[in-house]
């Protein structure tokens, strides 16, 4: 049991990153596939909305859980806010461009496509999280 303590320890912040990672792909893929069974909207509209849900949803925790923000007070709380926001919309423009291409260009059905390009938005959201946005001694 100590081993995996300390090893838990160890890896903390990867086990908790990969943990909440998935909890922000459902929710992304859970309310995009619930936008699409109950609206008749065009995909790009649900696939907008349900990245910022994700994009919110991630904030919270992986300010509070993972990198275990050191921001205090309004200030310094919007400043990390606003660099996650940014940080997001940038893979929310690779998210949003790579479904569309797959769909459109590769002749891919939207939900495969979908699920592809969350891979890569997890690798760069965690790399923008770690070393760009949740700077500890800040």
């Amino acid at each position: 049991m100590q081993k995996i303590t300390q090893l838990y320890q160890k890896y903390r912040e990867g086990i908790l990153y990969i943990f909440f990672g998935g909890c922000t792909t459902l929710v992304n893929l859970g309310s995009y596939y619930l936008l699409r069974a109950l609206t008749d909207w065009n995909y790009n509209i649900e696939n907008t909305i349900s990245v910022a849900l994700a994009i919110l949803f991630a904030y919270f925790v992986n300010a509070r859980f993972v990198f275990r923000s050191t921001a205090r007070g309004l200030r310094e709380k919007l400043a990390e806010f606003a660099r996650f926001v940014t940080a997001r919309l940038s893979t929310m423009v690779l998210e949003v461009g790579g479904v569309f291409v797959m769909v459109e260009l590769l002749r891919m059905r939207d939900t495969w496509a979908k699920l592809i390009i969350q891979f890569v938005v997890l690798a760069l959201n965690y790399l923008f999280s770690k070393f760009l946005i949740f700077k500890k001694g800040e």
